[in-house]
């Protein structure tokens, strides 16, 4: 199996998937931050592929920022950009962000 990160948004309110929200994957070392991709989720609340995947996966530190605040498209609703930062140690397993949404709160886990 070849190693890669996905992710899945829930629109818990609606009890559906998240379809158009924009996020970035970002790869940390140190004080350095890079933009490795920007992607959209579909109509199933994930994006069309994995947003990293095989040889170009390393062991470290990345975050995905999930822009809410634009999906949402209301200037009322509490979140605006939510950031999930996680460790890779083994690039060859399969790494899943799932984002659960509600209208003032949020999840997420490592998923399968």
């Amino acid at each position: 199996m070849t190693g890669q990160i996905t992710v899945h948004v829930l629109d818990t309110a609606r009890g559906r998937g998240a379809s158009g929200v924009g996020l970035l994957l970002i790869r940390i070392d140190g004080d350095t931050r890079k933009v490795l991709g920007r992607d959209q989720t579909n109509e199933d609340g994930r994006t069309d592929a994995p947003l990293l995947s095989g040889s170009a996966l390393h062991a470290g530190i990345y975050e995905v920022i999930f822009d809410i605040g634009a999906w949402s498209g209301a200037t009322s609703d509490f979140y605006d950009l939510i950031p999930i930062r996680f460790r890779i140690n083994d690039p060859s397993e399969h790494y899943h962000v799932p984002l659960l949404l509600a209208p003032f709160g949020y999840t997420t886990y490592r998923g399968s």
